[in-house]
């Protein structure tokens, strides 16, 4: 909404500099976007003296001019007849931008250069006179700004109104706002005309057939009108707030309309059929060229107003072409109606025709002032076009629109907004801004809000009211009155945080992915068909086609972000995911949520450098990572074990292992096998792992313990041993765990070895047993007795053998 001072001082003085009014208005809800001086444009307009007039060499009608214009001469090719020497007059120097959008440039005209254009104020919209240049006082100092000279200045507010402030919508709804905190009266525009008289409904008629969409349509009628363009304050009023001037009818609509921000419309009445209007809805295929000469195809929703054979406009939306003022019009029909915003913002969408009459219409405009414009409009035109009234008033009004009566509570609204006003103090406010108001009891009032307020319906909007008048900056700061209890964080929260600090620290990378996948994830990570995972639970209205049901895994979430990443050429991720998976079960239960941990590594193991070579990533890169995750939570005891053939899904069959903790499954971990990465076009290994969180929760010790650091060295022993290919290594360490001899401090395996010399379907395993006493120290001989003990236990227990020499 833009507004001019000039036009806002029509109806109340403004009583503060420009500054202070528009963070007043942007301090009551009225947010000012832009100010803009109308007059910018006169900044390259000087005043300039004429010093000499001279005949032009090769054009009869034009003179040569020499102006002053201060601190140097320049000359200008002029074509006014009322140029003469010693005139003072407007220059405008080229790259001047002139009202009509034209820029001027140095020229040369006939032969001869001009260096600037000598205007007239119609030139420079400052008036009416076109027939010769403008002349100036000559108390005026030549080569001075036009604008500074004769004092031009109108600032140009603009204002981003909110969807519920359509009152505002109108020079007179933002003039009401500047009376409220500046504490002035508005004078309002005064009106003579009266409704009697019944003359009109003798030539004229209105029906409303859908009163849903059009509870009321007014309107009067002028005779003898003469069309022609606007006298100069009206055009000069419309192009302040960027409206152009079209004639004077037309013009006075608009006008109307941005004063009380109530929409008009004047068809031309001689041209509408039986001399009547029919407010109906479209009918079905119908089409309809507008103003805009577009034609229009119509649903049966959209409101036209029709004649007594065809529609003439879109209701509340846009005039017709074939009913629209010209410049033989002589008698007027003047439209004042109430439409139903919803109708108005169905139909301007559905056309994509975004009109300022629609704007105000599919917001709400003041069900009570369409006479009150009507009656305004019919005195301007009666003045301006020198038309006739037939008396009389149509005003069929089929469904008023009932104003409520809101009760506030003084106690209430200090309690919301923390403030401490009285009542008298919450009435005044209410008032200034033309609420009607009165006492009801000690603590209650009783507000009927003005018809144009038509966001005014409830307490809460009467509350809202009284904190922007008070002022926001007024209201004092307060914080809540709560206890500073703390609550200790619930434990699968602490161990979530630190799971993802650890992973983190590892070097992963944290993603979020939708909780929804495709429906055809199953199959692409080749599920059983038994398996529950398939037990999926479809999405009424999914987004997208590839995200259907909800996930039963991460795995196809961190697989496409990983193929999405590496088709970015980002080729080296180590990526994690915590999340819900979703189990559906047997209707009406919910399905079962499991809180889960995954992550997939892919790529170099490390960046390359100077010192070292870049090498591939491989199955127990992961596992080192999963066994810090785990030794970052204290579990001391998890055993990584081959996962059966079975079970690989996803995972590749001999590179695969499931993290067991007694009995208890955790997850898996495995390189992902290549009919999986085919389905999500992957083309470098992926390795990954996947662990229930609530499993890992109940795995985290409640408390730690801790010994003394040791007071005696250790010393270790080397063992190499040829053990069946198929036996893993763990089992040998928990072979001697199970032992369980005191002086066995750690194990360590160090390698594996499979072909020659060791025979087929062997492998040759070594590992380190450090050994440590707590209260003495160890001798040799102890020990190598104690060692020969375990390993003739380990040849025993698996068939193995020794090495040969």
């Amino acid at each position: 909404m833009k507004v001019s001072i000039s036009w806002l001082q029509d109806y109340l003085p403004i009583q503060m500099p420009i500054d202070e009014l528009t963070e007043a208005l942007t301090m009551v809800g009225l947010e000012v976007e832009t100010v803009v001086d109308r007059y910018h444009y006169l900044d390259t307009v000087l005043v300039g003296k004429i010093i000499d007039v001279q005949p032009h060499p090769n054009a009869d009608r034009l003179t040569l001019c020499l102006v002053d214009v201060g601190r140097r001469q320049v000359s200008v090719v002029c074509g006014a007849p009322n140029v003469k020497t010693d005139m003072l007059a407007p220059l405008a120097l080229p790259g001047t931008v002139l009202p009509d959008g034209n820029t001027l440039k140095k020229g040369t005209i006939r032969g001869q250069v001009s260096e600037g254009m000598l205007c007239s104020e119609i030139e420079l919209a400052l008036g009416s006179q076109k027939s010769g240049i403008m002349e100036l006082e000559q108390d005026l100092r030549s080569g001075a700004k036009l604008a500074e000279a004769l004092n031009l200045s109108d600032p140009v507010i603009e204002i981003d109104l909110t969807p519920n402030r359509p009152d505002c919508a109108s020079v007179l709804g933002i003039a009401r706002e500047i009376a409220a905190f500046q504490q002035s009266k508005i004078n309002y525009p005064v009106t003579t005309i009266t409704n009697t008289g019944n003359r009109i409904h003798d030539l004229a008629s209105v029906k409303i057939e859908n009163p849903d969409h059009c509870p009321r349509y007014a309107a009067r009628l002028i005779e003898g009108i003469k069309v022609a363009p606007s006298p100069f304050w009206l055009q000069e009023r419309l192009l302040s707030v960027g409206q152009r001037p079209i004639n004077n009818i037309v013009d006075i609509t608009n006008f109307v309309m941005l004063e009380t921000g109530q929409p008009l419309h004047a068809f031309d009445f001689d041209r509408l059929a039986e001399n009547r209007i029919v407010v109906r809805t479209a009918h079905k295929n119908e089409t309809f060229v507008s103003l805009d000469e577009k034609e229009r195809h119509l649903s049966d929703h959209m409101l036209m107003i029709c004649d007594g054979e065809k529609p003439v406009a879109i209701g509340g939306v846009m005039g017709g072409l074939n009913s629209e003022i010209e410049t033989d019009s002589t008698r007027v029909l003047i439209e004042s109606a109430y439409f139903s915003p919803t109708s108005i913002r169905k139909t301007a969408k559905a056309l994509g025709m975004g009109t300022d009459a629609s704007y105000r219409f599919e917001r709400g405009v003041d069900p009570q002032g369409t006479v009150k414009a009507l009656n305004r409009a019919t005195e301007l035109m009666l003045e301006i076009g020198d038309g006739q009234l037939v008396e009389g008033l149509i005003d069929e009004h089929p469904a008023p629109v009932q104003t409520p009566t809101v009760h506030l509570s003084t106690a209430k609204t200090n309690r919301l907004l923390g403030t401490d006003l009285s009542r008298k103090q919450i009435k005044a406010l209410l008032e200034s801004i033309e609420l009607s108001v009165s006492n009801n009891g000690s603590d209650e009032l009783v507000v009927e809000p003005p018809s144009f307020r038509v966001d005014i319906s409830r307490p809460e909007d009467l509350m809202e009211e009284v904190a922007r008048l008070s002022g926001y900056n007024n209201i004092p700061p307060t914080f809540p009155h709560m206890a500073a209890d703390t609550h200790a964080v619930t434990p699968i929260i602490a161990l979530r945080q630190r799971v993802k600090e650890l992973l983190t620290g590892f070097g992963f990378t944290e993603t979020i992915n939708y909780s929804f996948m495709d429906a055809l994830a199953c199959d692409r990570l080749s599920y059983p068909n038994d398996d529950q995972r398939r037990q999926t639970v479809a999405i009424l209205n999914p987004l997208t086609e590839d995200q259907t049901v909800m996930r039963t895994s991460l795995a196809p979430g961190l697989l496409e972000t990983m193929h999405r990443n590496i088709n970015q050429q980002s080729r080296h991720l180590k990526l994690f995911e915590v999340g819900k998976i979703f189990v559906s079960n047997a209707p009406p239960k919910l399905p079962d949520e499991s809180e889960i941990v995954a992550g997939c590594w892919s790529g170099k193991r490390f960046d390359g450098a100077w010192h070292s070579k870049e090498s591939e990533c491989d199955f127990y890169d992961l596992k080192g990572a999963v066994e810090g995750l785990l030794r970052g939570l204290h579990i001391q005891k998890a055993e990584f074990t081959a996962l059966p053939a079975e079970a690989c899904a996803y995972t590749k069959e001999g590179c695969s292992a499931k993290i067991m903790i007694g009995e208890q499954n955790l997850g898996i971990l495995g390189e992902i096998n290549p009919g999986t990465m085919r389905a999500f076009n992957l083309k470098q290994n992926v390795f990954f792992f996947e662990i229930d969180l609530q499993r890992l929760a109940e795995a985290v010790p409640t408390a730690i313990y801790y010994t003394a650091i040791p007071k005696f060295p250790a010393t270790t022993r080397d063992a190499t041993i040829i053990v069946d290919e198929k036996i893993e290594a763990a089992r040998l360490f928990k072979n001697v765990k199970i032992i369980d001899e005191e002086l066995v401090e750690d194990l360590y395996l160090f390698d594996v070895f499979m072909g020659e010399p060791v025979p087929v379907g062997k492998k040759s395993v070594s590992f380190r047993i450090t050994y440590r006493s707590s209260k003495t120290t160890l001798e040799d001989e102890t020990v190598n007795v104690l060692h020969k003990k375990l390993i003739d236990a380990l040849i025993a227990e698996f068939n193995a053998t020794l090495p040969s020499d």
